[in-house]
């Protein structure tokens, strides 16, 4: 088949469907976070640096030039979180692993988890008290790491998920109740963690540092994470820096199974 003097085959034109599709899905996974809004910055920078070699503009040329040299770094460098978090599926599921499901390295399966096997309503009935009570809390839920780093910072419990346990925790009193709580297979990792705070413009005169905090680490890990306000006294789910408020307990529990539950009949 020829196209405009060029001429494609069958290969060529698999290549092509392959690398749109690919972009799509990697579109649609980036798409309304800051890592989007710097990917198309770069992209941006490269297509005028393209044009300005096109029209013969030196000055401009080498000045951009030096930015399209550091491309790969500068990639490396802002995308590292998305980058890990690719590696770390293709290791988990490579022949060597223990998981051989090899589909699931494509951008629209790294949603599918099975590392969460937590009481919801236990979690969710909690975060209903500490409502009530206008008691400020943190939970974060981490789907493919036990986020040791983050969990470093705090108290390390490893104690069962347990209604009674979130609640003393999170008690105005206690003197773990000012930081996160991390809970990861089923059980309760650490508390009184400290999470990196986001610094996306939109949210830092919006929100206060619990719930900036929440976005924080949402932005740069695939964890959703569940926050009680003290003020308002209502609770909050946050996925990927976006963070719906004012939920019913049904619906958490809803948004939890959603994000948590184990792949349908493993297709």
């Amino acid at each position: 088949m020829e196209f405009l003097g060029y001429k494609f085959t069958f290969i060529n034109l698999i290549d092509v469907l392959l690398v749109l599709v690919l972009s799509w899905q990697l579109f649609k996974r980036l798409k309304g976070s800051l890592a989007f809004n710097i990917l198309i910055g770069l992209i941006t920078i490269y297509i005028f640096w393209l044009l300005v070699r096109y029209f013969e503009m030196p000055l401009l040329e080498k000045i951009l030039g030096q930015f399209t040299q550091v491309g790969i770094i500068a990639v490396l460098i802002v995308f590292q979180q998305e980058i890990r978090k690719f590696l770390l599926i293709i290791g988990r599921t490579s022949f060597l692993a223990e998981n051989k499901n090899w589909w699931n390295i494509f951008p629209w399966r790294w949603k599918i988890e099975d590392s969460f096997s937590n009481n919801y309503e236990d979690i969710v009935d909690a975060c209903k008290v500490l409502a009530e009570t206008n008691s400020g809390a943190i939970i974060v839920l981490p789907k493919t790491s036990e986020m040791r780093m983050i969990a470093a910072t705090g108290e390390i419990i490893d104690g069962e998920v347990t209604r009674r346990l979130l609640i003393a925790i999170f008690n105005k009193t206690s003197p773990l109740h000012d930081g996160a709580v991390i809970i990861s297979k089923g059980k309760i990792k650490a508390a009184n963690c400290v999470l990196p705070v986001s610094d996306n413009p939109d949210m830092l005169n919006k929100y206060g540092l619990r719930h900036l905090s929440a976005i924080g680490i949402t932005e740069q890990t695939d964890a959703v994470v569940l926050v009680v306000s003290e003020e308002r006294g209502t609770v909050s789910f946050v996925k990927e820096g976006k963070i719906t408020e004012n939920l019913r307990t049904d619906h958490l529990v809803e948004l939890l199974n959603a994000e948590f539950a184990k792949e349908m009949l493993n297709v």
